[in-house]
């Protein structure tokens, strides 16, 4: 594409105006003059937004392009040097509601914007005074090259900053708390109220305790059917010192383990366990979750002031946004409700097969792998659990989570209910980060993990358990020798 001519020497003050100012004042009648000129009007918008009605003479409109443009530049650089050397700030500011709000309108008004620029620039490019070849490639390559940054701005507010704000809306409210003994622990349940159950029950019951300044990773896997539980001080402790052994009602029949809780708590009372814990329903919790985490508190000797519920159903969701888990299956598993009678072979009732060897699952098979029980042990069911959970987190890379953004927010909304507030989210992402470099701990209170029986556990397993939950917490430091 050629530039425009240079002016060339005339007579008449009209024309020498026309020829100073060719893109503000052009020679209608030129049409080579015409032509180039709508291209450098093209090409201006793009580059700079508003620059365009500048050259041409649209001083208002194109103030506001230019005004709006380099604000959205010192947004963008802004952004990228949190992320780069403040990521708690980001993070800080990212965690607002209003925040958040105020960009996604910002942002679809710069898409907006860029397209009445455009538009407004090809009005300024007179095309009627260019030839016809050149009019319909100008206003092609005019609406393509404005349909990029509108659509990316678009895309930014609807795809990212939407998704985000919506997330927000499964964290509390309110100031956290700070670390517990330097951690910050959380009480892990896994749920399911899938067919066949008359009421909702934990399957998978963990405790994750994060380092507060190196990030570690430390679970904890609580048996499902662990019995005898002791409770922290709270309600609980008051209603079973001795210990939760089972609930008996009239209604609600027989029950055992600290799975069981929840009947115990919610579904067999008649206050729905208002009575035990007034104040679960204004931190975003339940009666059912609160004695859980008392339980989990008083087993494993440390605090414990969040929990993560997480609903199985919705766990799949989330397997599948992030692309697949890969899981290396050390034993052929079937997929089914179980066997209809005692010692019926699994090939009979199964549905499916999980195969052995390594593999990429989708998040329906993945929830089986973590729900499979009748032809191995609950341990083993533990066990298979936890490797999910250990590899979600390394697998949930930022790149992953980046190229799957609002499916990720998406499955997280729908399958997860947190106590956790929302100033505690900038701590938690730069702890997640360290976390990323760092192998996962784990301990399991089974009888290989800890050495106990969870039908029967003692007092001196209560207290196994806590030293062994402090001696990883809090390992040692190593003596210096002296050389000789």
């Amino acid at each position: 594409m050629s530039v425009l001519s240079p002016p060339r020497a005339t007579s008449s003050p009209g024309r020498a105006l026309v020829e100073e100012r060719p893109l503000r004042n052009p020679d209608a009648s030129a049409p080579g003059m015409m032509s180039r000129r709508a291209w450098w009007l093209v090409a201006s918008n793009f580059l700079l937004p508003g620059s365009a009605q500048i050259l041409s003479g649209g001083r208002r409109l194109g103030r506001v392009g230019l005004i709006s443009t380099i604000v959205m530049w010192v947004f963008l650089f802004t952004t990228v040097l949190l992320a780069l050397m403040w990521r708690s700030m980001l993070t800080t500011l990212v965690a607002s509601w209003w925040t958040l709000t105020l960009a996604q309108v910002l942002l679809w008004a710069y898409a907006a914007l860029w397209v009445v620029l455009t538009i407004d620039t090809l009005r300024l490019a007179r095309l009627r005074r260019v030839p016809g070849r050149t009019r319909a490639a100008v206003s092609i390559v005019a609406l393509v090259l404005a349909l990029v940054p509108a659509s990316a701005a678009a895309y930014t507010a609807q795809s990212v900053v939407a998704p985000l704000r919506s997330g927000l809306s499964i964290f509390a409210s309110g100031p956290s708390v700070p670390p517990s003994d330097g951690y910050y622990n959380f009480l892990l349940l896994g749920a399911d109220s899938g067919q066949g159950r008359d009421s909702m029950r934990f399957d998978s019951i963990s405790v994750v305790s994060v380092n507060a300044d190196s990030g570690a990773v430390t679970i904890f896997g609580i048996p499902r059917d662990l019995r005898h539980v002791p409770f922290s001080d709270g309600p609980m402790r008051d209603l079973y010192p001795d210990g939760f052994e089972g609930h008996t009602s009239s209604t609600c029949g027989w029950s055992s383990g600290i799975n069981q809780l929840m009947n115990a708590v919610e579904v067999c009372r008649e206050d729905r366990g208002a009575s035990l814990y007034p104040d679960a329903a204004a931190q975003n919790s339940t009666p059912a979750v609160e004695a859980t985490k008392d339980a989990a508190e008083g087993i494993l000797g440390i605090e414990i002031p969040y929990h993560v519920f997480i609903d199985m159903h919705g766990f799949a969701d989330l397997v599948d946004a992030l692309g697949g888990v890969k899981i290396t299956v050390k034993e052929r598993l079937p997929e089914g409700p179980g066997p209809r009678f005692e010692g019926q072979p699994a090939e009979e009732w199964a549905t499916g097969w999980i195969e052995k060897g390594t593999q990429v699952m989708d998040g329906e098979t993945a929830q089986w792998y973590a729900r499979s029980r009748y032809t191995t042990s609950d341990w083993d069911r533990m066990r298979r659990q936890r490797e999910l959970q250990t590899a979600i987190l390394a697998q949930a890379t930022p790149s992953t989570v980046a190229t799957r953004f609002s499916e990720v927010v998406a499955a997280g909304k729908n399958l997860v209910q947190t106590d956790i507030p929302d100033s505690l989210l900038p701590f938690l992402v730069d702890l997640g980060v360290k976390a990323k470099d760092q192998e996962v701990q784990d301990l399991e209170l089974t009888p290989k993990g800890v050495g106990i029986d969870p039908e029967d556990p003692t007092a001196e397993d209560w207290a196994k358990i806590r030293g062994e939950v402090q001696a990883l917490l809090h390992p040692p430091t190593p003596t210096p020798t002296t050389a000789p």
